[in-house]
């Protein structure tokens, strides 16, 4: 029987995505771009831009938005409370006020001077950090269990729930009080989920345990399940899907209270970054519009324009905050991370062309500028950090880290 469009797609892209990570992992690991950017330039590639042998059909932009939201599970799921109260935290909200003070002044300025068209969505494309992005790049390189991850957590944490907040309660609505409502409903329920997951787990972890080795995976499939049903519910309810992502990776880790394994982990981490988010990823690349950047030098130099803004509006807070908590080279190396962004980028600027308040122009420079980001940035970061991770070791953070069963 002959592949329809869908299946014919579907092969292309997981194609596609296995050939990014072959790339990655046959490069020396000193010029390894993230895997992230490679499968989006081969969604490039393979896209309408330029082979066209992929386009992004419902069912593709459905299994696009499962790799969204399992992205955004990740970032919930890696943002440990216990681990980042206390100074981190404040910081970390301190710094994000900053940079949003920062990018919409950028973008009063920028929407005075006609480069674009709405300051509001400019200067929220610019406040974003690309934490889900980033925890692979973290594990990666070793600063997971640092002093030095533990405070890029929380600015990166901060820095995606801050702006999806924003997309939810003011981007993506014309009712913000009535939004504002339906969101602490559906918060209310996320905690109520929460507080009887954690109940459950109590008393159900050793039957969780023993299915991790057999064909049930009871808990990968209660995590999927957890990560579906809030990203429909947020959907339902007209929020944001990239909230009920965040929340399920929150509620998830409140429910482990401490039994993180390296197998769990492990496990959700196989279905996540194994097949959902590189279909994002790529899908992201394949509806890159590539025509836009290059209908004159004006799209391109707004893309590096984005690219240096980023580095100022996310960069200066990490370089004034922290002062007092790390040596300036790591202040330089987190201001570099933290400035590291792409999916909120691609949301917002999604939103805006819809609602006509940005040029597709001025989309793709953002996106594009989101993509140098992500290759640029994280390498910057972990040159500066080459050998200080064990000097760097914290005891804390250590004990949050998932442990071999």
């Amino acid at each position: 029987m002959p592949f329809d469009a869908n299946e014919g797609y579907f092969l292309i892209i997981v194609a596609a995505a296995a050939l990014a990570a072959i790339t990655v992992v046959l490069l020396p690991k000193k010029y390894a771009p993230p895997v992230v950017v490679v499968e989006l330039l081969l969604g490039i590639v393979v896209g309408p831009q330029v082979l066209d042998v992929v386009h992004a059909d419902d069912f593709v932009k459905f299994m696009s938005n499962l790799g969204l939201g399992m992205l955004f599970f990740f970032a919930g799921y890696e943002i440990q409370f216990g681990r980042i109260k206390g100074r981190p935290l404040t910081l970390a909200l301190i710094g994000w006020i900053i940079s949003l003070a920062l990018a919409f002044g950028i973008g009063g300025v920028l929407a005075s001077a006609g480069i674009v068209l709405s300051l509001l969505y400019t200067g929220s494309a610019l406040a974003t950090t690309a934490i889900g992005t980033l925890i692979p790049i973290m594990r990666d390189s070793g600063e997971m269990p640092t002093r030095f991850g533990t405070f890029l957590l929380a600015a990166g944490g901060i820095g995606e729930f801050g702006p999806i907040l924003l997309i939810t309660l003011v981007l993506s609505t014309t009712h913000p009080a009535l939004e504002a409502l339906i969101l602490a409903l559906f918060v209310v329920i996320a905690v109520v989920i929460a507080v009887a997951s954690m109940r459950i787990s109590g008393h159900g972890w050793s039957a969780i345990e023993r299915t991790l080795d057999s064909s049930s995976q009871l808990g990968v499939r209660i995590a999927v399940l957890l990560v579906f049903g809030l990203v429909f519910m947020a959907s339902s309810l007209g929020l944001d899907i990239l909230l009920g992502g965040f929340l399920a990776g929150m509620v998830t880790r409140m429910s482990l209270r401490g039994r993180e394994v390296a197998e769990f982990d492990s496990k959700l981490i196989a279905v996540g970054f194994g097949l959902l988010i590189p279909f994002f990823f790529v899908t992201s690349g394949i509806t890159f519009d590539l025509d836009s950047l290059f209908t004159g030098p004006g799209p391109l130099l707004k893309m590096f324009l984005f690219l240096g803004l980023f580095l100022i509006v996310r960069g200066t807070p990490a370089m004034l905050l922290y002062r007092g908590e790390m040596a300036s080279r790591d202040r330089l190396a987190l201001a570099f991370f933290s400035s590291t962004q792409l999916p909120l980028v691609v949301a917002i600027t999604t939103l805006a062309v819809g609602d006509g308040k940005m040029l597709h122009s001025t989309a793709a420079a953002l996106v594009g500028a989101a993509i140098l980001s992500t290759l640029i940035f994280p390498f910057v970061g972990m040159a500066l950090r080459r050998g200080r991770q064990a000097a760097d070791f914290s005891p804390e953070a250590a004990a949050t880290e998932p442990v071999p069963i």
